[in-house]
């Protein structure tokens, strides 16, 4: 069977969300987001919170595509299609995705196309930009098409599900009162800095050692992370815990999922990237770092020395750089422009240097052609990228999995959102933690390094939820 025929066979059994009835508007969408995921409508979920203050929640157990190294399996009404990928998982998605729009095209009145939501693992950048055999064996890429979607705006509620009862279930569900929930469990202010400078030590060791490299011209950057695993003890509620990090944070793009493998709540700085339906793209790069308090006047002060200071505007320009040529790669001739270039941008604990890069794409790319070209994002891995990527792999221990990869929402009719996944909390299995990273260059100070990474972890250490058998 060819590869075009088993999408065929996929897409044709996706069921379309033909059942849409519009409701009235929350007057808390987060909150009533998360409440959809509690309710635990099927096996996987996203929250995704959009521009602009829409949030989207998608449900589904039935229809989904795991993308590995050589094999990407797509599953729907209770089959499964394999197919190889030639180690380009990317092309072989993107290709079910094209079999899906063509199946559900004539029921898409609205003419949004099909959206699916899902994340990318940072080790898929291996197989994109540098060694391919340190990108493992596990799930690369993992996407659910979900069998009811509800769109939360200022202005109304839209639930769009498979089927009528599905439908009505949901809309039941927006209709009741919210349920008085027990008062989970908060992290005290000791126990949040006790997490957040776990394994400081080691980290700066490990910086120390990426210096070095840089010194010996093998790169000019790399983003150096620490993974700080969570105590053993209560579960970590991680709905309680996204409402806490989402109403102290200011975050480009927001998340709460539950998909394949893995738990996410998280307050993403950036995006990697924003596809819209008429070919327009951009990039979002952040870099370069200070704290962000309770005081005006210090948080000025602190703007004023971030914009001053020669390391972070070094580290902040290679960044834009890089990313440039990356747009360029996929946008058409003289179309990449600098929107946005080295502005201070409030993220919950922090304050970055932030740009934003736009273009056009070329008649023959695609979304998930340039998703390609920018993925993972320059501020998660450094400059060369392959050079970083190789540097990483030397000095992290363990894989990244989630962090520093993305989260997506996406349309068959070619748009494609992708949050940066950064501060955010993580599990899997029975394991919980957090991770943070900082732009380590040839005039990096181990220490400020340090304090940096703790400063990105009090955006979510301190709003930690907890309660016994916690979802």
């Amino acid at each position: 069977m060819s590869t075009r025929t088993v999408w065929d066979a996929w897409a044709g059994s996706v069921p379309p969300l033909t059942c849409t009835s519009t409701q009235a508007p929350s007057h808390d969408s987060a909150a009533t987001a998360a409440r959809l995921a509690r309710a635990r409508l099927a096996d996987q979920y996203m929250v995704y919170e959009a521009e602009g203050g829409v949030w989207h929640f998608a449900a589904g157990s039935a229809a989904s595509v795991t993308a590995h190294a050589n094999t990407i399996t797509a599953q729907a009404a209770g089959r499964s299609w394999t197919s190889p990928t030639g180690r380009q998982p990317l092309t072989e998605f993107a290709a079910a995705l094209r079999a899906l729009a063509t199946a559900h095209a004539p029921n898409t009145a609205d003419g949004a196309g099909t959206h699916f939501y899902g994340w990318a693992a940072f080790e898929l950048a291996h197989l994109l930009h540098a060694d391919s055999e340190a990108a493992g064996d596990a799930p690369l890429l993992h996407a659910l098409i979900p069998s009811v979607e509800v769109t939360l705006t200022g202005e109304h509620t839209l639930v769009r599900a498979a089927d009528m009862a599905l439908g009505r279930k949901v809309a039941d569900l927006l209709a009741e009162p919210p349920a008085p929930r027990p008062a989970s469990d908060c992290t005290t202010p000791e126990e949040a800095e006790r997490i957040i400078t776990a394994g400081t030590a080691a980290y700066g060791s490990v910086v120390a050692r990426t210096v070095q490299d840089i010194h010996a011209g093998l790169l000019e950057k790399a983003v150096v992370s620490r993974k700080v695993p969570l105590p053993a003890g209560p579960a970590v509620d991680f709905a309680e815990t996204y409402l806490a990090g989402r109403r102290a944070n200011t975050p480009a793009r927001s998340y709460l999922l539950d998909l394949g493998g893995y738990r996410a709540a998280g307050f993403s700085p950036e995006t990697v990237l924003e596809v819209g339906e008429n070919g327009r793209v951009s990039t979002q790069p952040l870099a370069g770092t200070r704290a962000r308090g309770a005081d005006p006047a210090e948080n000025e002060r602190r703007r004023a020395e971030l914009l001053a200071d020669p390391k972070e505007i070094h580290e902040h320009a290679v960044s834009v750089r890089l990313a440039w040529e990356e747009m360029a790669a996929v946008c058409r001739a003289g179309s990449v422009v600098a929107e946005e270039f080295m502005e201070a941008r409030s993220r919950g604990s922090v304050q970055h240097l932030a740009s934003r890069l736009a273009g056009r794409l070329r008649p023959d790319a695609g979304p998930w052609d340039a998703f390609a070209s920018l993925f993972p994002a320059i501020t998660a891995t450094g400059v060369s990228k392959r050079a970083a990527l190789q540097a990483l792999a030397r000095h992290e221990q363990g894989t990244r999995g989630l962090y520093g990869g993305a989260v997506f929402r996406g349309s068959t009719a070619g748009s494609l959102d992708a949050a940066l996944v950064l501060r955010t909390l993580i599990g899997a299995g029975d394991d919980a933690w957090l991770r943070a990273g900082a732009g380590v260059t040839a005039q990096s100070d181990p220490e400020r390094e340090i304090e940096e990474t703790c400063e990105k972890l009090r955006s979510v250490a301190p709003h930690l939820r907890f309660a016994a058998g916690a979802p």
